[in-house]
């Protein structure tokens, strides 16, 4: 008999919960177009400008130097026969080396050039995420997701949910409030 009871109670149980409403949360979710973001952001467009001019002025100064050995190449050859074999072979050695220093000095600028430019860069993501995270708890977001071409973190979004334009509008308003000035165009620099 109290079997019978405690399965009639237990039963009983099952049916009341399964008839009782579940809640459910309206989840409030969006997303930045993370590589939008990196394009328009000022900052970001300042970092890319800032190695594409320290990019050039190391550039051409290699090629000042490059210019000077490919000029001892066409001497070497013009003078080759005339100065005789051991010179030739002398002579070729340290051109030979020289070209070898040019490879390893371009290789190095641009080592330089990537390592800088993606310290810069990865300080600038943290201080995106940063802000995110920021703007998410005080417009009440239960998730802000990142899509884009580098590692898109969502595979479909509906167009109303995309919050890049506010984010851009946002990390250059406050890049703009450090003092920072925004790119200039490149016609008005020349």
């Amino acid at each position: 008999m109290i079997k019978k009871t405690v399965i009639l109670f237990a039963f009983a149980i099952a049916i009341i919960s399964c008839n009782k409403p579940t809640e459910t949360k309206e989840f409030k979710t969006a997303y930045v177009d993370t590589s939008k973001l990196m394009e328009e952001a000022t900052e970001a467009k300042d970092i890319e400008a800032k190695y594409k001019d320290k990019s050039k002025v190391m550039g051409n100064q290699l090629e000042a130097e490059v210019a000077r050995f490919k000029a001892e190449a066409a001497s070497f050859k013009k003078n080759a026969m005339a100065n005789g074999q051991t010179w030739a072979q002398q002579k070729g050695a340290e051109l030979s080396q020289r070209e070898q220093e040019l490879s390893y000095a371009q290789q190095a600028m641009l080592q330089q050039l990537q390592q800088e430019s993606g310290a810069e860069m990865d300080s600038l993501v943290i201080g995106y995420r940063k802000m995110l995270k920021e703007y998410g708890r005080e417009k009440g977001y239960d998730y802000i997701y990142g899509s884009g071409e580098a590692s898109p973190s969502i595979l479909y979004a509906k167009d109303n949910y995309d919050i890049t334009a506010e984010i851009i509008k946002k990390v250059n308003d406050k890049y703009k409030s450090t003092g920072k000035k925004e790119s200039e165009p490149k016609e008005a620099k020349k």
